[in-house]
């Protein structure tokens, strides 16, 4: 079976950034998978799939899931880039896939995400930002 057959089965880095942003939004709101999964008529573990991206989210049960933690469903697609433009040649999608995923994959990193837009002046997040950066390159 060719990609194009399986494409509607198989989830991607679209599936997997949606996944992380539903996951993001729920532990901001402080809702845990079980009250979320409860809410959907669907197991814990349905709702860890779709977190993970390995399983897709159905328009209606991302329209609900919009619903239940408060928040328009364009905001599970931010950061994508804009399907007209497309990607671009170095796979921007994935690669930020893959950062947003580790960074969120810890408490402190939830957190961080939550707390750093907060931060009203644009020299002082890139003052964080350059300290961080100086940081990682000491840990090197």
């Amino acid at each position: 079976m060719t990609y194009e057959a399986t494409e509607g089965r198989r989830s991607n880095a679209v599936d997997a950034h949606v996944g992380e942003r539903v996951r993001m939004r729920r532990k901001l709101l402080g809702v845990s998978q079980d009250q979320l999964a409860d809410s959907l008529g669907l197991t814990f573990q349905q709702v860890q799939k779709y977190e993970r991206g390995a399983n897709r989210i159905s328009a209606s049960k991302l329209f609900r899931i919009a619903e239940i933690l408060n928040i328009d469903v364009a905001y599970f697609f931010d950061g994508l880039p804009d399907p007209i433009e497309g990607a671009g040649p170095d796979g921007t999608v994935a690669h930020v896939h893959e950062v947003m995923q580790t960074f969120l994959q810890t408490s402190e990193g939830v957190e961080l995400a939550e707390i750093f837009p907060r931060v009203a002046s644009g020299r002082v997040r890139r003052q964080i930002l350059d300290l961080v950066r100086t940081m990682a390159a000491e840990q090197k």
